[in-house]
């Protein structure tokens, strides 16, 4: 049954991690898609300078004349900037190559660390959950969305080195929350292109498990092809493939987020 979206503040999510090729924006698209096929209004901020999210989502290049980039440094507010994705209920904020220099220009603006925070704040009241897709690395426009996010959903990939770079994303979360946000916390990490074949992702997987309890998602996202497909074809891959493997573990991961968020909002 579809659920009614509110008029209040949405749940603003970052979705981040230093390293890239962990599935972040494929989360990112996926995930929106899955909230929005259940009746949430979710908007995607694309905040990676590559645009992948954007073109993922079936935004062309001349759909982006005002992007992330130029809410950022003031140029135009976040909802002038957005633009309607062919999914009901999904709307997208895009990216484009500015953004590689961005960082220069924003530390000449005052709290340049609050840009994002404060544009966001003047949205309209539509959306239920903003999911902010950051680029590879802990750079400013990466702190900025962790200022301006209430959580932090960590994709993960099963490999060897993972929790070590999970510890270094954890110390940047913690130092964004002492200096800038202190209501921010990690709404969930989710293990990404596991393969059951392999006894490194089940290791991995375990490990990650036993250092963070809870916080690790039950569902875990297979390697797919079809996923890696679906970008090519300007989809994500529940529309290019619902019943694909890839596909329905973000219908579960949805089901398991709504479910977290419920709890919760209960629990506050």
């Amino acid at each position: 049954m579809t659920e009614p979206t509110t008029a209040f503040r949405p749940r603003i999510l970052a979705v981040a991690n230093q390293k890239g090729g962990v599935g972040k924006t494929t989360t990112a698209i996926n995930l929106g898609t899955a909230l929005a096929a259940v009746g949430r209004s979710v908007l995607v901020i694309d905040l990676d300078p590559q645009g992948n999210a954007s073109t993922g989502l079936g935004i062309d290049h001349h759909q982006r004349k005002r992007s992330a980039y130029h809410v950022l440094v003031g140029a135009c507010d976040a909802a002038a900037a957005t633009v309607p994705t062919h999914i009901p209920r999904l709307d997208i904020l895009p990216s484009s190559v500015e953004l590689s220099g961005s960082e220069l220009e924003l530390i000449e603006l005052p709290t340049p660390q609050l840009r994002l925070r404060k544009a966001l704040a003047a949205l309209p009241a539509k959306y239920d959950y903003v999911l902010i897709d950051c680029p590879p690395s802990l750079n400013l426009v990466t702190v900025n969305a962790m200022a301006a996010a209430d959580a932090v959903l960590v994709p993960l990939q099963c490999e060897f080195f993972a929790l070590e770079g999970l510890s270094q994303l954890l110390k940047t979360i913690e130092r964004v929350r002492a200096a800038l946000n202190p209501h921010l916390e990690i709404q969930g990490i989710v293990l990404t292109m596991f393969d059951r074949r392999n006894r490194l992702s089940e290791q991995v997987a375990d490990d990650v498990r036993t250092h963070m309890g809870a916080k690790v998602y039950e569902t875990v996202i297979p390697r797919n092809v079809r996923i890696s497909e679906a970008p090519s074809y300007g989809k994500p891959a529940l529309l290019y493939d619902h019943r694909c493997a890839g596909s329905q573990a973000y219908i579960r991961l949805a089901g398991e987020l709504l479910r977290r968020e419920r709890s919760r909002a209960a629990a506050a």
